[in-house]
């Protein structure tokens, strides 16, 4: 298991031990898209869902995944996390929402997957919200788009 920092000498899983590491400065964003019809897409964005704001809900939904990543990931360290936005964009041309997640912390590890984690969801609540008409939706597109801070620095994703 050469070079995967998640498993010990004998290949098992252990928490990565970050206490020697300095507190730096670390953010990451993340990006995922809800796929539906046109009309589905209007029922979101002219708020008439049956079970409400599907936008404020799913932001909600996002900002608290990405707090309890930790409790969802097994081997994720709880991290002090200062910073979580959620934009959730209507795009016709999909059509469908993007949903794109910043998180910042200052710490020893990156955020990298409560990022993910907060897409993820909040694209998960989404689908929730409004399966009721359409149960066709896709969820596609989760990725990293960006991360910085730490020993390995700067990576953001090729478009």
């Amino acid at each position: 298991m050469a070079g995967l920092s998640h498993f010990d000498e004998a290949g098992r899983a252990h928490m990565v031990d970050v206490s020697d590491k300095p507190v730096t400065a670390r953010v990451a964003l993340a990006r995922g898209e809800v796929r539906m019809s046109a009309a589905t897409l209007a029922l979101v964005t002219e708020g008439r869902a049956d079970k409400g704001d599907v936008l404020g809900v799913a932001r909600l939904a996002g900002i608290m995944a990405a707090k309890r990543t930790a409790d969802l990931i097994p081997l994720c360290h709880p991290l002090p996390i200062t910073k979580v936005a959620l934009d959730l964009t209507p795009d016709p041309g999909l059509p469908g929402i993007v949903v794109e997640a910043t998180v910042r912390t200052g710490g020893q590890t990156g955020v990298e997957m409560e990022a993910l984690t907060a897409v993820s969801v909040a694209c998960l609540t989404i689908y929730d919200m409004v399966k009721a008409v359409e149960k066709g939706m896709e969820i596609t597109g989760i990725r990293l788009l960006l991360k910085d801070g730490g020993k390995s620095g700067r990576f953001e994703a090729t478009p």
